[in-house]
């Protein structure tokens, strides 16, 4: 067994290896503070036959015993991964997967076990450091080491790897993966920061990142294996000279089509005709011919932008594709927006509900609830083709969070605005940067709503085609130019800042110019299409939509909340049925009431009110007949009060039976009397009555008492 110990920022970081599941290529137990991932790393003998591209697969696994729990549910173990989970798995493969050999075609399979979770040690940044080590010291070909760190913004000062408390009052959450020379990958959830902030922090997180790369390749001297050889591509030169020239022509001409659909059927015609022309010469090499059109292909588009200045439809580098804005698309739906950006189409759906309608989360995290969701889906249609519809995949989950991280920071409070807010988008078309299209039209859908956000969101997507020194930025990427390009760089933000960053890279990191200057010009981009989103909405409506719930807030002693709950939930759920509302009690007493039927909502907020108030002895309430007894009848006063209305006080002259006067479910006055230190009401009818001419008003109490007050019978 080999053990590696760093400090960092307080607590010790402890890498080791040797001890346990020594069987994989590679194993690696990270511990940092509490927290502790098991990490290995697995490579196939063989490469996989018929493949162009390298079969990575990573899977992150939670487990409930990490943090004392059981799972919910009837089955009582861990299943599907939970959403955290899938961002933890994406995390790790984008940090991961631009250094690999890339002909090299052996599976390779890493797998992150969280066993044990300390809050203030979040377990993904030690998935991304164990997934290098154990691959760094494994016969896997790997162009490491990386490592990853958290930083946070704490009163304008950049924080590595903070502690919860530090988080809560932190105006950053950036998640930062490199190697020593450059950063790899960024997700980044903010509260409209500056440009200059966010490089601020990620130059501090990148010193803390070169800290840890030095303990790896320690680690890498001392345990590592020899690697095995990735095979290079080998062209054939003669295919190569008599193929490459008739390709590049048609190619160029091809990626100058503005429209996708055009570009892709000419492109496709193209490559059909270059293979039924060379397959009779070279028989054998139909995926060898593939792979030389992508070749030309590639370079012939990188060519462009950086010899030319022209991008695949036309566009200079800075350019942004036409936009149109469209709100309130769709009738009973509380609001709605489409957002349109050259060839790529976003419909969004923004639905309000009660707070017992928050999201249940059931993970290792501290958070158990949230009341702010944004959904994402990506149907195959949206890009021209016929598949099956299933359940969100990873990709759909990643793209669906940073969009909400995007959004949350101009989310209102629970105390401002009392609603579990979702959102949903559904991509239309997809050419390019469908999740920066999410928030776009999210924002403006929010905004139609009458949800009371504080800005418009704007969202857009970097490129980078880099060829030695020469480097060209674009903005507003399409789908070829993400494909074909070096970085997929998303940043969006408001007038006021940026709120989410999530940059994926090809090539092997990039540096501090770079990233500055993408940024410059990305903060120039979306403020321009700010400026197009605002023009069409700037504001939230001034009213809800009329689909849309209005809330009604209370606020009732707590020791009431059991007489509006009632027993078993009697109580409450009859208020529900009557009015048509959905009802939420938190446990300090506050009450929301929502209600699309403003008539629904008042008559609940009344009977609550009436639930929650107290009988006043000497006080005239107008009361229902409940119960019918020799010795008198019990009247409601309120929902769940009643008193005894004495057979001696139902009348001035004597009265022989309680039903000649009263019968049951008659709404009579009465006056209360007394209440007694057990709570029981003594009412009277008499009280209220005149008393007839001659009575005097003299005379023996009906009961032969001294004072005439009503008598309980013990069988109440």
């Amino acid at each position: 067994m080999q053990s590696y110990n760093m400090e960092m920022q307080g607590r010790t970081m402890t890498l080791e290896t040797g001890r346990l599941a020594k069987q994989a290529s590679g194993a690696v137990l990270v511990r940092y503070g509490d927290t502790v991932v098991l990490v290995t790393a697995t490579v196939s003998d063989e490469p996989r036959e018929g493949i162009d591209f390298f079969p990575l697969t990573v899977d992150y696994e939670e487990r409930h015993y990490a943090v004392g729990r059981i799972p919910g549910g009837f089955i009582k173990r861990e299943g599907r991964p939970t959403e955290r989970a899938i961002l933890g798995c994406r995390l790790t493969d984008r940090s991961l997967r631009p250094l690999f050999p890339k002909n090299f075609r052996n599976s390779v399979h890493i797998v992150s076990t969280v066993l044990s979770m300390d809050q203030d040690c979040p377990p993904e940044t030690l998935s991304i450091i164990g997934a290098s080590a154990a691959i760094s010291i494994s016969k896997i070909p790997f162009d490491g080491p990386v490592a990853a760190v958290i930083v946070g913004l704490v009163n304008g000062e950049p924080v590595v790897n903070p502690t919860q408390e530090q988080l809560q009052q932190s105006d950053l959450h950036l998640m930062l993966a490199g190697t020593k020379e450059a950063v790899m990958m960024v997700e980044a959830g903010a509260q409209e920061i500056s440009k200059e902030d966010v490089l601020k922090c990620i130059e501090a997180g990148h010193e803390g990142i070169k800290e840890i790369v030095a303990v790896e390749e320690q680690m890498v001297n001392d345990c590592g294996t020899e690697k095995l050889e990735a095979p290079e591509q080998e062209w054939p030169v003669e295919m190569m000279e008599q193929v490459e020239p008739a390709i590049r022509e048609g190619v160029s001409s091809a990626l100058q089509i503005a429209d996708k659909q055009e570009r892709e059927e000419k492109l496709a015609a193209l490559k059909n005709n270059i293979q039924e022309k060379y397959l009779e010469e070279y028989p054998e090499n139909e995926a060898v011919l593939g792979k030389i059109f992508e070749k030309v292909l590639k370079e012939t588009l990188r060519s462009l932008v950086i010899d030319r200045g022209l991008r695949a439809d036309g566009r200079k580098p800075q350019e942004i594709r036409p936009i149109s804005c469209e709100v309130s698309a769709l009738p009973r739906t509380h609001g709605s927006a489409i957002f349109t950006r050259g060839q790529t189409q976003v419909l969004s759906i923004c639905t309000l509900s009660a707070l017992r309608d928050v999201q249940i989360i059931d993970g290792l995290g501290l958070e158990e609830s949230k009341r702010f969701m944004h959904h994402y889906n990506f149907p195959p249609y949206s890009v021209g083709e016929a598949g099956f519809m299933r359940g969100p995949g990873r990709r759909e989950i990643g793209h669906g969070a940073l969009a909400e991280k995007a959004l949350e920071p101009v989310v209102p409070s629970e105390e401002e605005f009392p609603y579990t807010v979702r959102l949903v988008s559904e991509v239309l078309e997809s050419n390019g940067s469908t999740s920066m299209g999410s928030v776009c039209s999210s924002s403006m859908a929010m905004m139609d709503t009458g949800v009371p956000v504080k800005r418009q969101v704007g969202g857009i997507a970097m490129g980078l085609i880099k060829e030695n020194d020469n480097v060209v930025i674009l903005s507003d990427i399409q789908g070829v130019e993400d494909f074909l390009g070096d970085m997929d760089f998303k940043v969006a933000g408001t007038e006021k800042g940026i709120t989410a960053l999530q940059m994926d890279i090809k090539i092997k990191g990039i540096s501090r110019e770079i990233l500055q200057d993408a940024l410059d010009q990305a903060d120039i981009g979306y403020k321009y299409i700010l400026d197009k989103m605002n023009e069409l909405i700037s504001e939230p409506r001034a009213e809800l939509s009329p689909n849309a719930p209005r809330m009604i807030r209370l606020q009732i002693p707590v020791d009431k909340i059991r007489d509006v709950i009632g027993p078993g939930g009697k109580m409450i759920n009859k208020i529900i049925a009557d009015t048509g509302v959905d009802i939420d009690i938190e446990p300090d007493g506050r009450v929301f009431i929502a209600s699309v039927d403003p008539e629904g909502g008042r008559k609940a907020k009344e009977t609550i009110e009436t639930l929650v108030k107290d009988v006043e002895p000497g006080e005239v309430y107008k009361g229902k007949v409940t119960r019918i007894e020799r010795y008198g009848a019990f009247v409601e006063l309120l929902p769940g009060k009643e008193g005894l209305l004495h057979i001696s006080h139902l009348d001035h002259h004597r009265v022989d039976k309680t039903e000649d006067v009263v019968s049951l479910g008659d709404e009579i006055e009465v006056k209360v009397l007394d209440i007694d230190d057990k709570g029981r009401i003594d009412l009277s009818r008499k009280a209220l009555l005149k008393k007839p001419p001659g009575s005097g008003g003299g005379g023996k109490p009906p009961h032969g008492g001294g004072s005439g007050k009503p008598r309980y019978n013990k069988g109440r």
